[in-house]
């Protein structure tokens, strides 16, 4: 991942914009792109930071909350499916996520589980 830029740079610019020079000529005179020198404005103008916003993916998920109330339902029926808990978060949570949502919580937390595959019907069997 690339490094942000230094909260010197920033501060520079984003004081020039403070002191009348428009965002795209104090993009220009620091060597920065135009949307870079404006996003910075915006972010002290919203926070009185110029330090760069924290980079990467937050950590954690919009389940972990409801973590114990996903395990109440799998341990009341160990074979339900992850379209049923979805059903169930939306019923009973007010929650909506998809299901591919739920398996990568069950799978940051190694909640796994097989389901014993059919076995396919004999030509034996159904000669009987």
């Amino acid at each position: 991942m690339a490094r942000s830029f230094g909260s010197d740079l920033r501060r520079r610019v984003v004081d020039a914009i403070e002191e009348g020079l428009s965002t795209r000529k104090a993009a220009k005179q620091f060597s920065i792109g135009i949307s870079t020198a404006g996003s910075w404005h915006r972010h002290w103008r919203d926070t009185g930071s110029y330090d760069a916003r924290k980079q990467g993916k937050p950590q954690g998920s919009i389940l972990d909350e409801h973590g114990s109330f996903l395990m109440g339902l799998i341990e009341e029926r160990a074979d339900i499916t992850l379209s049923e808990m979805v059903d169930h978060l939306e019923a009973e949570r007010s929650l909506r996520v998809d299901p591919s949502t739920i398996w990568y919580f069950l799978d940051r937390n190694d909640i796994t589980f097989k389901k014993r595959q059919r076995m396919p019907v004999s030509k034996l069997d159904q000669m009987s």
